[in-house]
């Protein structure tokens, strides 16, 4: 009884500190994991898209088979999957497919923010909003400086070449006792 109630407690705290953010993260890092599981099995049904990309690089060599790859990128709204690449001559095959799972928790994500703003998104905002942070937070100087004089030379003063470079040794002979 002690567990569940502790566990339920500990269960609203996180939520609390980490707020429903963290669930949206959550929830995208298994649906990541599930997605790469899939494409391991080569265990996928949905429509794959192939890309050509003209590349040419010196001294690659041609790959027979697709590699498999991982990795995101969203085009036109719509997030795809890399799944597996092959460089064939001079061209770049990237076979990849539709992510409607993390398109769907990143729109979902989205509303959640816009619920707690209160205002439709803009682009207009956006760029106002940035310009904002960049006055507020971004506008101080910062300046490095030393902690120690080691390797320091001020190059106002000016110093001769001899006095720069000279080189003195003293020379310290001990010679034994005389018995």
């Amino acid at each position: 009884m002690k567990r569940t109630i502790t566990l339920i407690l500990l269960i609203v705290f996180l939520l609390n500190v980490v707020g429903y953010y963290g669930v949206f993260v959550g929830l995208r890092f298994s649906s990541e994991v599930a997605m790469r599981q899939q494409f391991d099995d080569e265990n996928y049904d949905q429509q794959e898209v192939t890309i050509k990309v003209p590349i040419t690089i010196p001294y690659a060599t041609d790959s027979r088979d697709f590699e498999r790859v991982d990795g995101e990128f969203e085009h036109e709204g719509q997030v795809y999957r890399l799944v597996k690449q092959k460089l064939q001559s001079d061209t770049l095959y990237i076979v990849c497919v539709k992510d409607q799972q993390t398109q769907t928790i990143n729109q979902a994500l989205a509303d959640y923010v816009k619920s707690y703003t209160d205002k439709p998104f803009s682009a207009k905002q956006s760029a106002k909003t940035v310009a904002q942070f960049a006055k507020d937070f971004i506008s101080c100087t910062t300046s490095v400086e030393p902690l120690t004089s080691g390797w320091n030379f001020s190059t106002r003063q000016l110093i001769s070449s001899t006095e720069l470079y000279s080189f003195q040794f003293n020379q310290h002979i001990v010679q034994p006792p005389e018995a």
